[in-house]
């Protein structure tokens, strides 16, 4: 399709680049598409790693976002992806997110962005930027883990119960006892971390089990899911009807928004109401259905992880861990010890 051909500026100004505009409130709505040529247009403060990693790996060309893409509040990574891959990051104002519409054409010039009869203006969120906020949120890091700790330890004190009684499985056609499982979460690196574990699960033939986007992770490295575990927000529907058991997240009181996308797909799922994340979910229902080993990859396992989730704490996490102790093994990072490099180092 040709681009349309758009009236000039009022002012002088160089165009920089074009393209068809793929709009997101939600940056997971993004994930797994071919974006090659588009613009993302993104309300998303604090950009995590996992989701810059995923817009990288779209091909988009530019970031448009209506949020702060970093607030200093503690030291995010994801920026530092995407500038790695020269994807430039523009920042507008929060109302001006409704003026861009998905499919839309917009061009971006050295003063502003034209999208149909809209001019918009923008600021570039470059290095030196998220450099100096890093290294704030790191100058404030004592303060920041002390706050999340005392978040953690009341987390763990309400969600204690969830995690000494056994959960209560579904009836699963997936058989579990006895064997391996591995649980693959759409976190930082984990594409690459799956790679570097191909050798062991050609060896074992683990149960494979996604949580939510990681479900897309698997099918994307060659490996067909026996289990998917989530909320169902964030995994593709090709991921859903690849033919895995199906196992909804719900909210502890019963209610699993999940599964009227589950049965929108002529679908049928097992709901699990419980505590804490899907990651929790999934590690639990390995455990509870008695596999040997639980391998984790992708999975959230430190401050930062959490806190770019919008969690200001880990009780669950912290209590499934110590519960599950030495069946679990966590295969994130593996990559690095077989000398891979870390694409999200801080640049400092």
């Amino acid at each position: 399709m040709e681009a349309p051909t758009l009236p000039p500026l009022q002012r002088k100004a160089r165009l920089i680049m074009e393209g068809r505009a793929v709009v997101a409130a939600k940056t997971k709505r993004l994930i797994g598409r071919d974006l090659r040529g588009c613009i993302a247009v993104l309300d998303h403060e604090n950009l995590d790693a996992a989701a810059a990693e995923a817009l990288a790996a779209s091909g988009v060309m530019a970031v448009v976002n209506a949020s702060p893409t970093m607030t200093g509040a503690y030291p995010a990574k994801g920026p530092l992806i995407l500038f790695r891959k020269k994807i430039p990051i523009l920042e507008i104002g929060r109302a001006d997110f409704a003026r861009f519409q998905d499919g839309g054409f917009v061009q971006i010039f050295t003063d502003a962005l034209r999208a149909a009869d809209n001019v918009v203006s923008y600021r570039t969120f470059d290095l030196a930027r998220w450099l100096k906020l890093y290294r704030a949120a790191q100058s404030n890091a004592d303060r920041l883990l002390l706050t999340f700790i005392d978040n953690t330890l009341d987390y763990a004190r309400r969600e204690k119960s969830f995690v000494l009684e056994r959960l209560q499985l579904p009836p699963l056609a997936t058989r579990l006892a006895g064997r391996h499982a591995i649980v693959v979460a759409r976190g930082s690196g984990c594409a690459a971390d799956l790679r570097a574990v191909a050798s062991y699960i050609a060896r074992f033939r683990p149960v494979r089990i996604g949580v939510d986007g990681g479900a897309d992770v698997l099918l994307a490295a060659g490996h067909r899911p026996d289990l998917i575990v989530g909320d169902m927000d964030s995994v593709s529907d090709r991921a859903l009807r690849c033919g895995a058991e199906l196992i909804v997240h719900a909210y502890p009181d019963g209610r699993a928004p999940g599964l009227a996308r589950v049965r929108g797909l002529g679908l049928q799922a097992h709901v699990v109401p419980s505590f804490g994340t899907s990651e929790d979910v999934a590690l639990l229902v390995a455990h509870e259905a008695r596999a040997e080993r639980i391998v984790a990859l992708g999975v959230r396992r430190h401050m930062v992880d959490f806190l770019e989730k919008g969690r200001g704490g880990m009780g669950s996490t912290l209590l499934i861990r110590m519960k599950l102790g030495g069946k679990l093994i966590d295969a994130d990072g593996i990559r690095f010890l077989c000398g891979g490099s870390d694409d999200a180092g801080d640049g400092s």
